[in-house]
């Protein structure tokens, strides 16, 4: 995280209940190359994501950069099925109706395939690049919301702007999925359009003066029911 003249990291408890705080920073003051880009990251969640809507990851990005990291949970709110055909965009400069780079699929996305899906159920996994992290089955009577954590670092494959960028994913899965019909009739296979809990930090390098970002929401907007 290069910085030219001063750094300011601040952590508050927005909860009740008072926490203790250990922390460690590292940092080396040397000089920055002009053309050295600055650190940025933005939270943003939809909950729910309005049907056959769309969760905006980042927008009104401006100046010249690279995205290079997505976090993302997951939580599941009514459907049930699967749920990760929606499709990551970037549009990237002067893109408007359709995007640079338009992925395959949420768990494509996040170096997954098959719906993470073993004989066990679904299978956590991390790598230097990519991973689910962490899953959360419901129990069946009052905590029935399935959850995932999932991560993608483009450390390798880094996304560059020149003017601009915004990132946004769908919230879709599939009708019928996991019939014999949707096996063997592909004309049967139909995206479900979802209204699932999303939440996301995006990560990216930009040249200054950065846009104004958007508040981060409130104690009772971050609860997780």
């Amino acid at each position: 995280m290069p910085f030219r003249q001063r750094c300011l990291i601040t952590l508050e408890n927005i909860g009740e209940e008072e926490h203790h705080l250990y922390y460690q920073i590292n940092y080396q003051l040397t000089d920055i190359p002009e053309n050295a880009a600055y650190f940025h990251a933005a939270f943003r969640r939809t909950n729910p994501v309005p049907f056959k809507d769309i969760h905006t990851l980042i927008d009104g990005i401006e100046g010249e950069g690279h995205y290079v990291g997505t976090a993302m949970c997951v939580g599941l709110n009514g459907n049930s099925g699967w749920w990760g055909e929606g499709e990551f965009k970037f549009f990237i400069d002067e893109d408007s109706e359709y995007p640079t780079i338009c992925g395959t699929g949420l768990e494509d996305y996040f170096l997954g395939a098959f719906n993470w899906e073993t004989d066990k159920g679904y299978t956590t996994y991390c790598t230097p690049n990519a991973g689910l992290y962490s899953y959360q089955a419901p129990d069946g009577l009052y905590n029935i919301q399935p959850r995932f954590s999932l991560y993608r670092w483009h450390i390798k494959d880094p996304i560059r702007f020149k003017k601009g960028l915004t990132v946004t994913v769908q919230d879709l899965g599939w009708k019928k999925y996991g019939t014999k019909q949707f096996e063997e009739d592909i004309s049967s296979r139909r995206y479900l359009p979802r209204q699932d809990d999303f939440a996301t930090v995006s990560y990216w390098y930009q040249t200054l003066p950065t846009a104004t970002f958007k508040p981060l929401p409130d104690r009772d907007d971050l609860a997780i029911y």
